[in-house]
């Protein structure tokens, strides 16, 4: 019983960090915070992980590997080329719609503690190299028949990216700006989905 509540204390620890650090970011949040929102004394979210360092570095691991899973799926390689380029971009944009703030949260970080880097290095190389290895020979058999115009794979995804993220980052400008409420931006985000996907689709065109 002892090891359950354990185990339960430390999950509750960190799902109230995550949610803290999310709204937040790593400065303005402490452990102080975390141990009042979860009920508990400050000792016992140092007994579970030490540091907030390490707490933080352990939640933004698992959010950068969240972040770049829809680039990994191994999809269907008897779907079109096109087609799996729109799964992709729809699977990560989804995911940042399901996620929103994670984007301020990674942008906020790299930009002020540069050590962030390491973390997302160090997570960009245990991650399956074969899909990734797939995806980018696919894109090389389309460059070569002529159906798409040659670009490299990291440039290609850079763009996805930057596309999808964009209409996130720039929400509270937008709807501070246009007084637009929260459903109508959601309609905007929806279309903004359609958008990313035509505008990818039409830049690799030949």
């Amino acid at each position: 019983m002892a090891q359950e509540k354990n185990s339960n204390n430390e999950q509750l620890i960190l799902e109230t960090a995550e949610r803290l650090f999310l709204e937040k970011g790593f400065a303005m949040t402490s452990t102080t915070q975390i141990a009042k929102e979860v009920g508990c004394n400050q000792a016992m979210v140092h007994y579970y992980f030490r540091t907030k360092e390490k707490l933080f570095q352990s939640i933004f691991e698992k959010k950068i590997k969240n972040f770049l899973s829809p680039f990994l799926q191994d999809f269907d390689s008897n779907i079109p080329f096109e087609k799996r380029i729109e799964q992709l971009i729809e699977a990560h944009f989804n995911f940042l719609k399901e996620n929103p703030k994670i984007p301020f949260l990674f942008f906020n970080e790299l930009l002020t503690n540069p050590a962030r880097v390491d973390a997302l290095k160090s997570s960009l190389t245990e991650l399956p190299q074969s899909v990734f290895l797939k995806f980018r020979n696919d894109l090389q058999v389309e460059i070569d028949k002529g159906n798409i115009r040659p670009i490299n794979i990291i440039n290609l995804l850079i763009s996805i990216m930057a596309l999808n993220v964009a209409g996130f980052l720039i929400k509270p400008i937008i709807q501070n700006v246009g007084n637009i409420s929260e459903s109508d931006y959601d309609k905007i985000i929806e279309n903004r989905k359609k958008e990313n996907v035509l505008t990818i689709l039409k830049s690799l065109k030949p």
